[in-house]
């Protein structure tokens, strides 16, 4: 594959964005105090009362507790509960309606044991509910859509070292019917969904590790996924993408987190190549998540990293996505192994969480700079 690649440039966190922000920080802001192996977070308003929850997934390869953090509609979390009684290994949770009865629901999924649906019965008090995809296997992710286009929420799961799986919903919550994707032994550690190709149904984008090359799997509109488009240098130890039109040219691009090598941004075009690509982040650092957002309300993508032994970072977008400014989100070294957005306090701005494993689990409040 020929590479064309275009040289970003990299600006200090003092320089002064289309809206000059900041992200507070403070002892507060934190989902308790217990320093858990968490791997994955998931927000919501679990509760519908009108602000976002959290959901936290703790273990990795060892049982831990998973948590709920109740929003006490300031972005304060002052109340939590254990999910459930027992201790599992996840590595991954998710929400959506997946029974069809308007509030949100809960799929973890987890190493080496039964993954979990959670059925909301109201007011955000949780029964375990059926498992889903192959019973001990190596999960890593879990990706929530309607793939099937039938009107009801599905599961993506990507196994490390084995066969990935799509979950198709029954519309009750129960997801016996199983196809897989991907080659039997990839190292998938995420998959995003997006209408690559412009007809209007969903292809998988797929982070694969272990030197394993990453590709987009199109669909043919009746989930076969037997074209793949590749992407990346063909060795790259990728643990995350994000999809989004970072140029704005009515285009998807991809966004890579990398392991001990750059991160890049891989430029659609109309031959689905993705041989244009710049360099965001040129640092070796270990990159575990990424996620994408209008973090300062200009009107394009900016993106974010959580990487593990080295701060984690906010990359703002120039508009054409060739230019980046880069701003470290706080001075530590945590072992962050997810990061997300969503707007906490209600104010209209989008807030960062990330999940520390054997940290406290912390989040940052988007303000305007010199707003109280």
């Amino acid at each position: 594959m020929k590479y064309i690649i275009i040289a970003a440039l990299l600006m200090p966190s003092t320089f002064l964005f289309a809206q000059d922000i900041e992200f507070r920080h403070s002892g507060r802001l934190i989902l308790g105090d217990a320093k858990e192996k968490t791997a994955s977070i998931g927000v919501g308003d679990i509760d519908n009362d009108g602000d976002i929850d959290v959901v936290v997934a703790n273990g990795r390869h060892w049982p831990e507790q998973n948590r709920i953090f109740y929003n006490n509609g300031l972005g304060i979390f002052t109340v939590s509960r254990p999910l459930d009684d027992v201790s599992e290994t996840s590595y991954a949770t998710e929400l959506a309606d997946f029974d069809g009865d308007g509030d949100l629901d809960i799929a973890v999924g987890n190493d080496m044991a039964p993954n979990a649906i959670y059925i909301n019965s109201g007011g955000g008090i949780f029964e375990r509910g059926s498992s889903f995809g192959k019973e001990y296997a190596p999960t890593r992710n879990l990706t929530t859509a309607d793939i099937d286009g039938d009107g009801d929420i599905d599961i993506l799961i990507t196994n490390r070292g084995a066969e990935n799986e799509i979950c198709l919903n029954d519309g009750k919550g129960r997801f016996d019917r199983v196809l897989q994707f991907g080659e039997k032994d990839d190292s998938t550690i995420d998959v995003e969904l997006a209408d690559i190709d412009g007809d209007k149904d969903y292809d998988l984008i797929l982070a694969n590790r272990d030197g394993q090359q990453n590709y987009i799997y199109l669909n043919d509109g009746k989930l076969g996924f037997a074209k793949k488009v590749p992407f990346g240098t063909g060795s790259d130890e990728t643990r995350a993408v994000a999809v989004a039109d970072i140029n704005r040219d009515g285009i998807m691009d991809i966004v890579t987190a990398n392991i001990g090598e750059p991160n890049r941004v891989y430029f659609g075009n109309p031959a689905l190549t993705y041989d244009t690509f710049v360099v965001f982040d040129e640092s070796d650092d270990e990159s575990y998540s990424v996620t994408v957002d209008d973090l300062d309300l200009d009107g394009d993508i900016d993106i974010i990293i959580a990487n593990s032994g080295s701060p984690n970072l906010v990359f703002f977008n120039d508009g054409g996505g060739k230019v980046w400014r880069r701003m470290i989100l706080r001075e530590v070294n945590h072992d962050t192994y997810d990061i997300i957005s969503a707007d906490l306090n209600g104010d209209g701005r989008p807030d960062i969480i990330e999940s520390n494993s054997e940290e406290i689990n912390a989040y940052y409040l988007n303000r305007a700079v010199g707003k109280k």
